[in-house]
């Protein structure tokens, strides 16, 4: 079975993705453990990171910084839990 790939992306605060695949669900993608090193700094200006873009399989920003497509699904939860989470707290 083919994993599901990134067709929107939307930057939200807290350096999280909300990202919507092919298969229709839409699951929210947590960034900041990515955010260190040299190569995923960039990403800690927000602005910057506000840039992320799909590109047909996965998410990137414009100097090639992106998120593994395996990662990008399998560690993203569905909106709908995140939010009702959200919610309890």
């Amino acid at each position: 079975m083919l994993r599901p790939t990134a067709v929107k992306v939307k930057a939200v605060p807290d350096y999280r993705l909300i990202v919507v695949f092919d298969n229709g669900e839409e699951r929210i993608f947590d960034v900041k453990p990515y955010i260190h090193g040299e190569w995923y700094s960039e990403l800690k200006d927000v602005n910057y990171f506000k840039t992320v873009d799909v590109d047909g399989f996965t998410v990137v920003w414009k100097n090639g910084q992106d998120i593994c497509p395996d990662d990008l699904y399998y560690s993203s939860i569905p909106t709908a839990f995140a939010l009702s989470n959200t919610e309890e707290k």
